[in-house]
């Protein structure tokens, strides 16, 4: 591997200065579309982490007490440096995660708008009062700062998950430790270099990163201090941070995997429900929790339809994130290659056809090529396990219900999609989906004002929406007598 030079903010990130931390090691960044060393990032310890907390705690009185209208300003200015630093930020993004340049502005924007749709919401923490039914009493209702956030990120998407965290915390007046993850830490700190222009005080917003995850962030958990987890990532790490956050008893919010299906019906319009699975499939090369992983296809429409999407994927330009050409670039590291690898494997063993793709290309870098998958069948791995990456799997339907209930068959319940040129059919299948986020004849779902989250295994909570400031809250009910 050669090294580029350092261009970027690369220490820890505690109280309003940059630290090398108290580790000597430090964490090679990769760019996955040459296997290249882009720089190296602070590798904090235990103790580094704690004086993180410690950090977060000291400034949380005086933000907390900060007037709403004070932050809301701060979030506004945050949104303001982030659009017009658009093309700094997406190239830094599709350099250490490897997503196209289009997907990676998309990105930008998505993950200012959270800036901005918290600085309008910041000043509406509304309270509650009303007479007690007995007529003795008022019922005061107030939702109050809940404390110091612990805020861990993945990798995907490293701007967006980590503003959609930030953001709500510092609208409610909770100050923060950011954990974002070790492959895509260079964003993270170019948004506190931004919050830091924008005016947000020392202390209210910190940065670290570790090679020792499991460790920091257990320590984190047990810190009496930290009274709130926002953890975004894998279901099978969502449950271990769940079980250690019982034991202080925390607030959870958590964005776990999904198992999207996209469903297109008997009288759907084809055409449109190509281009949304386009989007909705092959956003960020397929590595988003809400991606199309199933997609079942009316068995009267699947062989059209399969011809279709296998013509557009294989126009598909794969190349370097920061190539303006490239339209899917590299997955985020090998490991992830050889997962998508074995999938694709498995479902081509149970009678799958290839229509195009099907392999890595021979070539540096962490790619897979974009793979259309006809006829899957539906005990296939790929089915019930996320894809995270580029490979669509088509599995025909005989009726609406045999569909309904194949969409169901799984843990998760994040996201999903229905076509049909009929609304109200549409809709009809939408409410009898098992899933916290369903979009309808649209290919994409998330959006800043909106609720994100799942049901079963897929989360806890809500992010985005008034609902997502709430999360950052603590509800207080005073009987008050007058």
């Amino acid at each position: 591997m050669t090294t580029t030079e350092t261009r970027y903010a690369n220490d820890l990130f505690i109280g309003g200065r940059w630290l090398p931390g108290s580790r000597a090691d430090r964490i090679d960044v990769i760019n996955p579309s040459d296997d290249t060393v882009i720089t190296t990032v602070a590798d904090a310890s235990p103790e580094d982490a704690t004086t993180a907390v410690d950090a977060a705690a000291g400034a949380l009185r005086a933000w907390s007490a900060t007037p709403p209208r004070q932050r809301a300003e701060i979030l506004r200015r945050a949104y303001e440096l982030m659009t017009e630093r658009t093309e700094d930020l997406a190239f830094l993004i599709s350099l250490e995660n490897g997503k196209s340049l289009a997907d990676a502005r998309g990105e930008v924007g998505y993950a200012a708008e959270f800036f901005r749709w918290y600085s309008e919401e910041a000043v509406r923490i509304l309270g509650e009062v009303s007479l007690a039914p007995s007529g003795a009493n008022r019922i005061m209702v107030q939702h109050q700062p809940i404390g110091v956030c612990l805020l861990v990120t993945p990798w995907n998407f490293p701007a967006a998950m980590a503003t959609r965290k930030i953001a709500p915390a510092l609208a409610a007046g909770c100050t923060t430790v950011l954990k974002p993850a070790t492959a895509t830490p260079l964003t993270a700190y170019a948004i506190a270099e931004i919050l830091v222009e924008a005016g947000v005080p020392a202390g209210v917003v910190n940065v670290v990163t570790t090679s020792s995850t499991s460790t920091v962030i257990n320590q984190l958990l047990h810190d009496p201090r930290v009274r709130k987890l926002s953890f975004t990532g894998s279901t099978e790490v969502g449950r271990l941070l769940l079980r250690q956050a019982a034991d202080q008893v925390l607030k959870c919010s958590m964005e776990l995997g999904g198992n999207a299906p996209f469903i297109v019906l008997a009288d759907a319009d084809l055409d449109k429900a190509l281009d949304g699975v386009m989007v909705a499939k092959m956003r960020n090369g397929g590595q988003a929790c809400t991606a199309a992983n199933r997609i079942y296809v009316h068995a009267s429409l699947h062989d059209r339809f399969a011809t279709m999407i296998a013509e557009r994927f294989a126009r598909l330009s794969v190349g370097p994130g920061t190539d303006e050409q490239t339209q899917c670039g590299p997955l985020v590291d090998r490991p992830s290659v050889d997962k998508v690898t074995e999938l694709v494997t498995d479902a081509r063993e149970r009678g799958a056809q290839v229509l195009t793709g099907g392999s890595a290309p021979e070539r540096t870098g962490s790619y897979y090529l974009p793979t259309v998958l006809a006829d899957v069948r539906p005990d296939s791995r790929l089915v019930s396990e996320e894809i995270f990456g580029p490979v669509a799997a088509l599995i025909p339907f005989q009726d609406t219900s045999e569909a309904i209930a194949a969409a169901n068959d799984t843990e998760y319940g994040l996201s999903a999609y229905v076509y049909s040129a009929d609304l109200a059919n549409g809709l009809r299948v939408a409410e009898q989906l098992e899933s916290g986020m369903v979009a309808v004849n649209r290919g994409l779902v998330s959006d800043p004002a909106a609720p994100f989250g799942g049901v079963k295994q897929s989360g806890l909570g809500r992010e985005g929406a008034h609902h997502g400031m709430l999360e950052f809250t603590e509800t207080k009910y005073i009987a008050v007598d007058w």
